[in-house]
């Protein structure tokens, strides 16, 4: 079974299952994604943390206030992201400029540079170059990224239009592929890395499809998977850790499932029928006989 039957086998056993159709399953899953993006940019606080911050407005003990506010301006992007998905609008380059100020509102910066100021609170692209870290490739060139995020969207639209929803491998590709393409893009000073997650989670809630969840363990192998790409010039190396990570993740929400103590008390119970139902038959198989 190659990579895409096993998606397509564990998103049947998924629904099948009805994992998504439990209480809250949606609001506690789109915590988690929130959690992972943000620890995946040195975030510390944990799932539990944010569930208490986001629902009941209680602060994480020994957790900095750049860290909460960061996570509270994603979950804020993501709802608007979700809005953004019911109405199908098209992608654009406001947009996206748009979903960056939430996601920086309250930990975005001022940038003073000799081609002027700009601030990545607004959403404002950046003017100056960044590189990928120490020794790293430097990203596209600050006056080429309009240019380069206009070309973006007018490809995610067009194939957005084109796409097939049935067609869930596909409609992967796609998210999968605009996630690979913003981030190379970079075109903010800060905030890449959730903005991609996130353009990537929000056609995936438009599509229909479960939504990606990378894992804040495997960030090592998710950047690796990135520089393999890029040196490689081949897309198929970033997508296939996104479907491996895809699968890990699926297999391990089934398995929690299976085990979860609700399922234990089930299988008592149905356990005890049985057992009832088989002493019932040989009482009355006893009775019959000494009649």
């Amino acid at each position: 079974m190659n990579r895409e039957q096993k998606i397509l086998s564990l998103l049947d056993q998924f629904k099948g299952l009805g994992i998504d159709q439990q209480i809250d399953y949606n609001k506690f899953y789109l915590y988690s994604i929130i959690t992972h993006s943000t620890a995946i940019e040195g975030s510390t606080v944990t799932e539990i943390e944010n569930q208490l911050l986001f629902d009941e407005g209680i602060s994480a003990k020994g957790r900095s206030m750049t860290e909460q506010l960061m996570n509270l301006d994603l979950k804020a992007a993501y709802e608007q992201s979700i809005v953004f998905a019911k109405s199908h609008s098209d992608i654009s380059v406001d947009m996206l400029k748009k979903l960056s100020s939430i996601v920086l509102k309250n930990t975005g910066t001022i940038y003073n540079t000799p081609l002027g100021e700009f601030s990545s609170a607004n959403g404002d692209l950046r003017l100056l170059n960044v590189t990928a870290g120490t020794g790293g490739c430097s990203y596209t060139n600050y006056s080429k990224v309009p240019t380069k995020l206009a070309e973006l969207c007018e490809n995610i639209n067009q194939r957005r239009k084109s796409l097939s929803k049935t067609d869930i491998i596909e409609c992967y590709k796609l998210s999968f592929d605009t996630h690979f393409h913003l981030a190379t893009i970079h075109p903010w000073a800060d905030g890449n890395g959730r903005m991609s997650r996130l353009l990537m989670n929000r056609l995936q809630f438009e599509l229909d499809i479960i939504p990606f969840n990378i894992n804040k363990d495997h960030k090592t192998e998710y950047i690796e998977a990135f520089i393999a790409t890029r040196e490689n010039d081949d897309i198929e190396l970033f997508r296939g850790f996104m479907f491996d990570e895809h699968i890990r993740n699926l297999e391990q929400t089934i398995r929690n499932y299976r085990d979860s103590p609700s399922d234990c008390v089930n299988k008592k119970l149905q356990d005890f029928s049985r057992s009832f139902l088989l002493t019932l038959y040989f009482e009355h198989f006893l009775l019959n006989q000494t009649i």
